[in-house]
């Protein structure tokens, strides 16, 4: 006869892990799938998560938080989740040609960053060394009066020039194509608050040893971080496969409790439409997996 799991948890970021740290904790029976492409893995270090004072790597953060889960008995897998299938009595999760049973489902897988138009070994060496940077919110602070370009147009790149302009009066907003698109709203809002709009091409991106250039309509400007606000892919196909609501952008849509519109499907996490920060992750997974005990415990009472 197959097992049944009591939870399957589909991503093993700070949601994930956070997860499965309190599902094993409650003698839960899980398994945490992970392919490997969580973002917080591309922190060089954050300095913003409480309790870590001279601030941890991302990839330091994951190996801990793995640890702890594994410390109680959470299962982690390193594998790609194919498919959720709503059955009755649970889920049917399709990993690999393989068919497991679980009684509910969480979702914590996600977003990709829309990456500006370079090699991917130049990206990348750029990113470990603070020349890129993704996220205002979390490393704003580390940019303070520094030069510091904005690759984005229309309302989100305005809207991530004028968050920037708040730690460095050195902000650039440079159109990631030809020409921006901004109206006059925009442009006078950018102009008040003493922000440069250049038009592009924004190709070449070269970076040198403590600086990072762009290709503008005026020439080659140098700075010395820049955040490419070109939006993000939100990583809820499968969730939506198995008949979950989305947003129009693709994030799931998920009541107080974490709950999306598919009973016993629940997510967490930058998949959901919210502000994307670790501590916020692990709050909603925390939220999660206590509705889930609780639900499994209402189902057929959890006794030892």
């Amino acid at each position: 006869m197959t097992e049944i799991d009591d939870c399957i948890i589909v991503g093993a970021g700070p949601a994930g892990l956070t997860a499965a740290i309190y599902l094993a904790r409650f003698h839960l029976r899980i398994r945490l799938f992970d392919n490997g492409s969580s973002r917080a893995a591309l922190i060089p270090r954050t300095n913003n998560h409480a309790g870590y004072p001279e601030g941890i790597p991302g990839v330091e953060l994951l190996r801990l938080m793995r640890r702890q889960a594994e410390r109680f008995g959470a299962v982690r897998e390193d594998a790609h989740v194919d498919a959720i299938v709503p059955v009755d009595g649970g889920f049917d999760v399709q990993v690999g040609g393989r068919h497991l049973r679980a009684r509910t489902v969480l979702l914590a897988t996600g977003v990709i960053n829309n990456r500006p138009d370079m090699p991917q070994d130049a990206h990348d060496a750029a990113l470990a060394r603070g020349l890129i940077r993704y996220c205002p919110i979390c490393d704003g602070y580390e940019v303070t009066d520094k030069r510091v370009g904005v690759i984005g147009t229309s309302d989100h790149g305005m809207r991530e020039a004028l968050f920037l302009r708040g730690y460095s009066k050195h902000v650039t907003l440079v159109a990631p194509g030809a020409s921006h698109d901004l109206n006059n709203a925009c442009r006078a809002e950018l102009k008040a608050a003493g922000i440069e709009q250049l038009d592009g091409p924004c190709t070449p991106i070269t970076v040198d040893s403590d600086t990072i250039s762009v290709a503008t309509s005026e020439g080659e400007r140098v700075f010395d971080s820049i955040y490419p606000a070109l939006g993000s892919v939100i990583r809820s196909e499968l969730a939506i496969a198995a008949g979950a609501q989305a947003s129009e952008d693709g994030c799931l849509e998920v009541d107080a409790h974490q709950r999306t519109s598919v009973t016993g499907l629940f997510a967490a996490g930058d998949v959901v439409k919210g502000l994307d920060q670790i501590s916020h992750a692990m709050g909603e997974a925390g939220v999660a997996a206590t509705t889930i005990r609780n639900a499994l415990d209402e189902a057929s009472p959890l006794r030892r």
